[in-house]
């Protein structure tokens, strides 16, 4: 299982790469290969500003369809528009070209919230 020890993780099985204010999100190794082949990619919250554990999103996989919690309170700034045509890059590279939005943090307090990947690892029994 990959747990890269640079990024920050939720319960929700999402990552967090903090740089200065910006926030880049994705969901983990461990999400996409619960989910399955990712088939769709849906972010309507380009441009607005929402609270920690709001849904930014869902993901859809074959199997299922599941929401995506911002885990810092923000604007979203920016979205992987990549994976309008390509959503399975979140199955090939989840940490990489599968990153999802990208976010202005509001309240930088909330990071110490997050897990590390030692936490994170313990919480999926990896």
């Amino acid at each position: 299982m990959n747990i890269p020890a640079n990024l920050k993780y939720t319960k929700d099985h999402e990552w967090v790469l903090i740089e200065g204010e910006i926030a880049t999100i994705g969901i983990t190794d461990f999400a996409q290969k619960e989910l399955g082949d990712i088939v769709y990619v849906e972010v309507e919250t380009l441009d607005r500003t929402l609270e920690r554990d709001e849904v930014f999103g869902t993901v859809e996989a074959v199997k299922t369809v599941s929401d995506l919690f911002l885990p810092l309170s923000g604007e979203i700034i920016e979205f992987n528009e990549n994976l309008e045509s390509e959503p399975e890059k979140v199955n090939v590279d989840p940490y990489g070209d599968g990153w999802m939005v990208k976010v202005k943090i509001n309240n930088a307090s909330e990071i110490d919230q997050l897990l590390s990947n030692d936490d994170y690892a313990a919480l999926i029994g990896a």
